[in-house]
């Protein structure tokens, strides 16, 4: 695992703050989940942490941007989100089936309880950080 630089922002602990005790705790594994794949991924030196549209972003060079959020009109699900206009939640599909749910092809729809599965969602995030190396193999990474 390489070091990589982490750009921080305040705008996302606040976000994280305000979420329900049982809803920032997984929301806090998720974000740990994304920092430790960008630092697993090749080529991935700096990944940028933001708010975008209310919800925790996070940008590498050469990658597609994810983010994750809780919706209270979702009570028991949360979701991580990638560009609607790639590819990558129909490979998603290819790949996984329903392992997991989708919101169209913008997003993996997931369960506030049970475990988060993390070899999977990591290989969806190397993916997506990996996006503009891999975008026209839909089974590669």
């Amino acid at each position: 695992m390489s070091k990589i630089t982490i750009i921080e922002s305040q705008d996302v602990q606040k976000k994280l703050d305000v979420y329900p005790q049982h809803v920032r705790k997984r929301m806090i594994e998720v974000r740990n989940l994304i920092l430790k794949t960008a630092e697993k991924t090749p080529g991935v030196t700096i990944i940028e942490e933001s708010l975008k549209w209310g919800e925790p972003s996070y940008a590498v060079k050469g990658g597609s941007p994810v983010r994750f959020d809780w919706k209270p009109k979702l009570p028991d699900h949360y979701m991580i989100y990638f560009n609607c206009k790639t590819d990558l939640v129909a490979s998603f599909r290819l790949a996984y089936g329903d392992l997991f749910s989708y919101e169209k092809n913008r997003a993996i729809v997931l369960n506030l309880e049970g475990e988060l599965p993390k070899k999977e969602i990591q290989n969806c995030l190397q993916r997506a950080f990996l996006y503009q190396k891999v975008k026209s193999n839909p089974f590669s990474v």
